[in-house]
């Protein structure tokens, strides 16, 4: 196999803004209620055991996904298609292969280890200022809207209404700006901050922005589901850890982690968080052994 990825290089801002789209769609928006695809599994191996290692071996990789429960066919289908979209790149041992991050792919899988264990992680102050974006794109670039979306909510911005985007976080300013710049709508874009006056009601213009009895219900899935969870050897831990991590980054995309001013009653948010770091840290050093060993065959295997 040879390795037709420039993999190790600087990104183009084409590719980089198409692998941050495409990997933030499979973290945020899997929101069908069935078991995650071979791809989105992949995409949190890497970025739970493979960022910062390094390189794995393509039968490290496949024995990880058939762990849980993907055939081989499909685990090495998410290989291609990650490295097809500049993730990851492969580099020749003989007739094996190992995969590495692409600058893209450390890129993407740095800022989603940031986001992910830093979500809700402690209480943050709010000065009650909002940040409101109006961005124009017709009905006929719907590859550039889907972007855009896909962005915005990466960043915790719900939109009420058509064109229309909030945040109660005036300090993402220059984040939104970067997406604009990005996405080549600066000229379509116009953004302000400020307080919210007293005209309207905050409480509906929330509701409309972000669907947050649907994220209420799945914190409180998530804590009934993994809150009695246990691992009795280290590869149930390397499970638990994995499906642990897929069903929680899901959350900073679905979640806006508005202001405890701007909540009327007690938020699960926290509660699951807690369930989460807490699981994470209990079977962290276990998992992580057992991908050591799997790593370990793999690299004997000729």
């Amino acid at each position: 196999m040879s390795n037709k990825q420039e993999g190790r290089g600087v990104p183009s801002a084409n590719q980089k803004e198409s692998a941050v789209a495409s990997a933030a769609e499979t973290n945020g928006f899997q929101r069908e209620s069935g078991y995650p695809s071979a791809r989105a599994l992949l995409l949190t191996i890497l970025g739970e055991f493979v960022h910062r290692r390094g390189d794995v071996w393509t039968g490290t990789l496949v024995e990880a996904l058939g762990v849980l429960g993907i055939e081989e066919k499909s685990a090495r289908q998410a290989l291609f298609r990650a490295a097809g979209e500049g993730l990851i790149s492969s580099t020749p041992h003989g007739r094996r292969v190992r995969w590495q991050p692409t600058a893209t792919g450390e890129q993407i899988l740095r800022e989603g280890t940031e986001r992910i264990y830093g979500f809700m992680r402690a209480p943050h102050p709010w000065d009650g200022r909002w940040l409101v974006l109006t961005v124009s794109v017709p009905e006929s670039q719907r590859q550039l809207r889907h972007r855009l979306r896909t962005r915005l909510t990466w960043l915790g911005m719900g939109s009420p209404s058509p064109g229309l985007w909030v945040v109660p976080d005036a300090a993402k300013e220059a984040e939104v700006s970067a997406v604009i710049d990005e996405l080549g709508l600066h000229d379509r874009a116009f953004a302000w901050a400020g307080p919210a006056v007293a005209a309207g009601d905050p409480g509906k213009l929330i509701n409309t922005a972000w669907d947050l009895e649907d994220v209420e219900k799945r914190y409180l899935a998530f804590i009934d589901h993994f809150g009695d969870a246990t691992a009795t050897t280290d590869q149930d831990a390397f499970v638990n850890q994995v499906r642990l991590v897929q069903q929680w980054r899901r959350f900073p995309f679905l979640d806006p982690d508005l202001p405890s001013e701007l909540l009327d009653h007690d938020w699960p948010g926290p509660r699951a968080a807690t369930t989460f770091h807490d699981l994470h840290a209990r079977w962290h050093r276990r998992a992580q052994a057992q991908w050591d060993r799997m790593n370990d065959e793999a690299g004997q295997r000729r």
